[in-house]
């Protein structure tokens, strides 16, 4: 099994936009047979960093995931809102 963390950098005034790229990203990752364990948004602490954790059963199958959410509609869609709002800053 691979787990991928993500640390995002989110626009402090977006979080109700972040959280809405969130929800949408959950069903795409299981769609594609991840696992997503959810994104931890800010509450206490800093206000704009947000994580991401969500697992594949395999190198090999998260590969293949990367490479299909390429060109899936959805994950596009899911891109563009993230483009459009300009909720995200960075991430790694």
């Amino acid at each position: 099994m691979i787990t991928c963390y993500l640390h995002y950098v989110i626009d402090p005034y977006k979080v109700e936009d972040f959280e809405k790229y969130a929800r949408m990203w959950i069903p795409l990752v299981n769609k594609f047979g991840g696992k997503h364990h959810g994104y931890f948004l800010p509450h206490e602490g800093a206000n704009n960093i947000a994580l991401a954790l969500f697992s594949f059963p395999s190198l090999a199958a998260y590969e293949e995931y990367r490479e299909k959410i390429k060109t899936d509609p959805d994950c596009q869609a899911a891109f563009a809102f993230a483009e459009k709002t300009r909720c995200i800053i960075s991430y790694e």
